[in-house]
């Protein structure tokens, strides 16, 4: 009996989904509302993303306008995004909030690239220690007999498939980001 790789493939398949979503929040010179999708806002007493208190609009490739419902809420977005690492000071006029997203110097955007590589070393351990829990998997069945030494060594080989397969997906979406970056 072979190794089921399906539920390996997903847990790879959902770290990487993972990372692309981490890679939408970096500030790469154009406004990009999912910047603001980590910074919450006490709201009452609990921490309430911007996006489910104001309307977010991006009028241009460099502004991001967020319109609260609550106008009473304005300050303390203002200020959750202050606190946070955004790194872009907000402009508000007693109505909306206004970001303007400067262009990127030269060694912020190389900052940006080695944090991008960074994260993208990251997401090839989490998908290494996939395949070293779907090999543990696969030893623990050849050791109760529930596989033979031929279907392990072809249940080993299905997931170093996959984990190349992965591993080479984070790549492609590790250098495309890095050329986003550095091409603004």
């Amino acid at each position: 009996m072979k190794l089921n790789t399906k539920e390996y493939e997903e847990k790879m398949k959902k770290s990487i989904a993972v990372y692309g979503q981490e890679l939408a929040t970096i500030r790469a010179g154009r406004a990009n509302p999912a910047v603001l999708e980590k910074i919450t806002v006490d709201y009452f007493g609990t921490a309430t993303p911007i996006n489910q208190m104001a309307e977010v609009k991006v009028p241009d490739a460099r502004t991001i306008v967020i319109v609260p419902w609550d106008a009473s809420t304005l300050k303390t977005i203002e200020k959750a995004i202050q606190t946070s690492d955004l790194g872009i000071q907000p402009q508000n006029d007693g109505k909306i909030i206004r970001l303007s997203f400067p262009q990127l110097t030269e060694e912020r955007r190389k900052d940006l690239s080695k944090q991008i590589q960074k994260m993208g070393e990251e997401v090839k351990v989490a998908v290494r220690n996939i395949r070293r829990d779907a090999n543990e998997k696969c030893k623990e069945m050849k050791k109760k007999s529930e596989m033979t030494e031929d279907e392990q060594k072809q249940s080993e080989k299905s997931v170093q498939d996959l984990t190349d397969k992965y591993i080479k997906e984070v790549d492609v979406v590790t250098a495309a980001k890095e050329k986003e970056i550095m091409s603004i």
